[in-house]
């Protein structure tokens, strides 16, 4: 190339000749640098390989389109004010034996030391299978 020290000569076709020269050495290294951006760029691939999770405009517009038509069929939320569904299981039989276990309620917190409210309570019961001695 050209240094800023290097004069430029007077003549013009001195000056043609220089600016062709210069044309085809900055053609020379434009073509090189593209070829050095390409081998980095199968380097790249070669080494960190192409992504699993990356995917093509097309099967991310199916998508957003599949997301838009679920969303249409899905129905809204129960309001809060609906009763609960019946449960689905049947109760256990009456005539089973049972143990009734209540657990007492804690009487302060256990942070502050303040007084605990009864919110509610659950009941649950469960059935333990034990094989009969013959």
């Amino acid at each position: 190339m050209l240094d800023d020290a290097t004069p430029l000569p007077d003549d013009p076709r001195d000056l043609k000749d220089l600016v062709a020269r210069l044309a085809e050495e900055l053609k020379h290294r434009d073509l090189r640098i593209a070829k050095l951006e390409h081998e980095l760029a199968g380097h790249r691939r070669h080494r960190f390989g192409s992504s699993s999770e990356s995917l093509d405009q097309l099967q991310l517009r199916l998508e957003d389109e599949e997301i838009a038509a679920a969303k249409d069929d899905t129905p809204a939320p129960a309001s809060k004010n609906e009763p609960k569904a019946e449960p689905k299981r049947k109760p256990l039989p009456a005539d089973l034996p049972r143990n009734e276990t209540v657990l007492p309620p804690g009487e302060a917190c256990g942070r502050c030391g303040g007084k605990l409210k009864v919110l509610g309570e659950d009941v649950t019961e469960e059935l333990e299978y034990s094989k009969r001695p013959v």
